[in-house]
């Protein structure tokens, strides 16, 4: 009979803590706790754990499935490493799916969220981020004491764009699509290295790229006829409608993978149970399954209604709408309605943070969270705004993005039962003078930084809060080595023993890690984790990329 001692290894190993440590022993204040105390203990940690022999490569290593659901280990804090201000290295094989209902999410953590102290490790998926799927299964580690946001950097406006409508991480860069209004101008995607952009050209005539998604190795565009009255502005010029979706082969390189029927515009593609889904921006209501080519298959609508911003959440894919303020969930077959959000008369974002959906709303600027059915609880306004757009989880915090004075904002939850929730302003993105309406209309992660692209100035700006690594490159399906350090003044990712980024360098005074939370492995500051880990591994040195390829060659 297995135990989850033997499941996690000894799958957790936390090592080096005191001199004289071995693998398998689980140390409190420099006690040794081993054996069958240690086993019990472990396993009075773990809910819904299941534990299986299906290893990396083929071998008969103990695994730890997780369910993505309410599988989760949690070992307080008095007895997992207090990692302070010292170097350490997270190890840990991980397996996961494409073809799935539901997202990788996080692997581990120790993270306050009211202090905003401590670390966390993840493979984050961004769909529903107003239009675009923003990132897909990018693997991020990041640290934080508490640090205020930096100054925003302004990345420049691209092109003629008065609108960037949406954003995503692929093959290691940052694309973004963009709205230009003139007659013989049309929507483009421009790509950022961390440097410079370069523009990768306009794949139809009409104004808009409108939506990106990373599928099947692929990035994917949705262009539409975007009718600029909806914010304020003059009507476009340009006549063209919308409503194809094309596949990115190089720059100036567009495949058309088919016109979606009845369609002029696109707001929202997602992947889904390994299949790629759109819907229209625009009456007729109408959402599609991709299937090859340029076939797509009508997969219905919620009472007529136009289906918006999409996500996925345990299993299922959820929408917002713009002909009323509500939720609608789709199971692959059906759609269901999840109610209506209370003053709301349109829906425009998700995320997913510490494992509760969240969306955000016009016209009161506020941000509801999901509580099962159709409930749904008002978690507050974004200071004085009209409307919440993009909502994104970055290093361990919820970030939204508002109109009409283009704004960030930060969610700070409520505390110990006193302090309600509230918003901290971090920024504000866009000054053009002389307009109604200005909007932070899209989020996402890129190079340990988060970006934002703005209405009407078409600009695109970046922070980074805490420091951060990640690796922009989606992570395949299947058994994947992950290995991130902590060394002196920067932070260091390693996938498949090689090494893929840096972080910024910091002072390591600065980032004291400890905290009274726990060690909570398989859920934590995202989503639950869905898929399979083994030989996970905390010890308190900086490993090399020798030192770490040699972790990998006996799971």
């Amino acid at each position: 009979m297995k135990t989850l001692c033997s499941a996690l290894c000894l799958m957790l190993l936390i090592l080096g803590m005191v001199s004289g440590a071995v693998a398998g022993e689980f140390l409190i204040d420099s006690v040794e706790i081993g054996g069958s105390l240690f086993d019990e203990q472990l396993r009075s940690y773990s809910h819904d754990v299941d534990l299986g022999e299906n290893g990396p490569h083929g071998t008969t290593s103990h695994v730890a499935k997780f369910n993505g659901v309410t599988s989760q280990i949690e070992i307080p804090s008095g007895v997992s490493p207090a990692l302070g201000t010292d170097d350490f290295t997270i190890a840990v094989w991980v397996n996961v799916d494409d073809a799935t209902g539901d997202l990788p999410g996080e692997i581990l953590s120790q993270y306050d969220a009211s202090t905003r102290t401590g670390f966390r490790l993840g493979i984050d998926s961004r769909p529903g981020v107003t239009s675009s799927q923003a990132n897909w299964r990018n693997v991020h580690f990041g640290i934080d004491n508490g640090s205020t946001p930096g100054d925003w950097t302004d990345h420049g406006r691209l092109g003629n764009a008065i609108l960037i409508f949406g954003m995503a991480v692929f093959d290691g860069q940052l694309f973004a699509g963009t709205c230009e209004a003139g007659e013989n101008e049309a929507g483009r995607v421009f790509r950022f290295d961390g440097d410079e952009w370069t523009d990768c050209g306009a794949p139809d005539r009409c104004n808009s790229v409108s939506s990106l998604v990373v599928y099947d190795g692929h990035l994917y565009v949705g262009v539409s006829k975007y009718r600029l009255r909806g914010s304020a502005l003059a009507e476009s010029e340009n006549p063209h409608l919308g409503g194809t979706v094309y596949r990115y082969d190089g720059d100036h390189q567009w495949t058309s993978c088919g016109q979606l029927p009845e369609t002029e515009g696109i707001n929202g593609m997602v992947v889904y149970n390994g299949k790629l889904y759109a819907g229209s921006l625009y009456a007729p209501a109408g959402f599609f399954r991709y299937e090859r080519g340029t076939e797509w298959t009508s997969c219905g609508v919620p009472d007529g209604k136009r289906v918006e911003s999409l996500t996925v959440y345990n299993g299922h894919i959820y929408a917002s709408g713009y002909d009323q303020g509500a939720v609608y969930r789709y199971d692959g077959e059906f759609w269901e309605h999840l109610g209506v959000i209370e003053g709301a008369s349109q829906t425009y974002g998700f995320a997913t943070y510490r494992d509760d959906l969240y969306v955000s709303e016009w016209p009161n600027a506020k941000v509801f969270r999901s509580g099962g059915d159709t409930v749904w609880n008002d978690v507050g306004q974004l200071g004085d705004e009209k409307e919440t757009m993009p909502l994104v989880v970055y290093n361990g915090k919820m970030y939204g993005g508002t109109l009409p004075t283009a704004e960030v904002y930060r969610f700070d939850e409520a505390t110990g039962g006193q302090t309600p929730p509230s918003w901290t302003k971090v920024a504000r993105l866009d000054w053009t003078p002389d307009v109604q309406y200005r909007r932070v209309w899209t989020m996402s992660v890129f190079q340990g930084r988060l970006f934002a692209g703005v209405l009407p100035s078409g600009h695109v700006h970046s922070v980074e809060v805490g420091r951060n690594v990640t690796c922009d490159r989606a992570l395949p399906s299947g058994w994947h080595h992950i290995a991130a350090v902590r060394e002196k003044d920067r932070l260091k990712l390693y996938i498949d023993g090689d090494f893929v980024s840096t972080s910024t360098t910091f002072a390591p005074d600065d980032f004291n890690l400890t905290n009274s939370q726990p060690l909570r492995i398989g859920f934590g500051t995202t989503d639950h984790f869905y898929g399979q880990l083994c030989d996970l591994r905390i010890e308190q040195v900086a490993k090399n990329a020798d030192q770490i390829r040699q972790l990998m060659a006996a799971p």
